[in-house]
């Protein structure tokens, strides 16, 4: 016997009603202003992204499309915030790796299931991290800095401001053999700006805030995560030149409520891919340190079972317990 949560119980409940008046509401829909909810603060990586398309988004539905965070848990409060909104369209989500591929495998009772609670749009982009040390570091590479964590077992540190930085480094460091003393922070900004003062020995950071630091003269990148180079800085090698097979990127998508009617994810995912496919936005998104690419929405969900499993592996090998 399944058991269904009150919230899935009403979401099967009123889905025979939603279906029947879908092809109504879909000729009127949207008739007032669209959410956006960002799960992590204003000024974050993923804020920055729903920011930048949200006006695009707006034109191409009809109706403004205001962003709202909801910050907290990694990425939990606003997805939860989304998963119990009413399915009628009006409230979507930027999914993000933290909230469908990290947390399931790191929050022991995570009250969401990402494939099973959302009804996917499609997808937004990925985006490699870059792995920066001081200015005044001695390493210029990261041979030197696994050579030195390698002298000096434990001693030398990292920052980490959510938990995809923190497994992409642990499973660097452990795939080098090497061991190095992890020091979280609040967000990634805090976690960069503390390498940048000469506080912290290295940390993975997004591609954004990292080139201009190095740009400032205040850190240096030594490598990126993705497995080959990447266009947002073809001069800075992958980590898989040091660390064989390693290939790490985040991902970010655009997800509703389970329940909401197909007519208006196929609005959403025409919308969205009418804007990545948009010079100026495209061109903009690179600057920011995103590879943005276009899915369906029955492709991005497969997209998702993927990097759950895939970021579950990684878990694994970084060694990170479920709290």
């Amino acid at each position: 016997m399944v058991l269904l949560t009150p919230i899935r119980r009403r979401a099967l409940l009123a889905a025979p009603a939603l279906s029947l008046a879908a092809p109504a509401l879909a000729q009127s829909w949207p008739d007032r202003p669209l959410r956006l909810v960002v799960a992590f603060p204003a000024g974050s990586l993923t804020d920055v992204l729903a920011r930048l398309l949200a006006e695009p988004l707006g034109q191409r539905l009809g109706q403004p499309v205001v962003v709202d965070n909801r910050a907290g848990g990694n990425g939990t409060v606003g997805t939860i915030a989304v998963q119990q909104a009413p399915p009628d369209g009006n409230t979507v989500l930027i999914i993000s790796t933290s909230a469908a591929s990290v947390n399931p495998h790191i929050i022991r009772r995570l009250p969401f299931d990402p494939v099973r609670d959302f009804t996917h749009i499609g997808a937004i982009a990925e985006a490699p991290y870059l792995l920066v040390v001081p200015a005044s570091s001695p390493d210029t590479s990261l041979a030197q800095l696994v050579d030195r964590a390698r002298a000096r077992p434990g001693e030398l540190t990292f920052s980490h401001g959510n938990a995809s930085a923190l497994i992409m480094t642990e499973v660097m460091a452990r795939r080098a053999g090497v061991r190095l003393n992890a020091v979280p922070y609040r967000g990634g900004a805090e976690a960069l700006t503390d390498v940048a003062a000469g506080r912290i020995d290295c940390t993975f950071t997004d591609f954004a805030n990292g080139l201009a630091q190095a740009q400032g003269g205040r850190v240096r990148g030594i490598a990126q995560s993705a497995g080959q180079p990447t266009p947002l800085a073809p001069e800075v090698p992958p980590v898989a030149q040091v660390v064989p097979g390693y290939d790490i990127n985040v991902w970010f998508g655009l997800s509703a409520p389970a329940g909401t009617p197909e007519p208006m994810v196929r609005r959403w995912n025409e919308a969205l891919n009418g804007a990545l496919r948009d010079e100026a936005v495209v061109g903009r998104l690179r600057q920011l340190g995103f590879l943005p690419f276009t899915q369906t929405p029955e492709q991005f969900s497969d997209y998702i079972r993927t990097q759950l499993a895939s970021w579950g592996e990684l878990v694994r090998i970084a060694g990170v317990e479920p709290q």
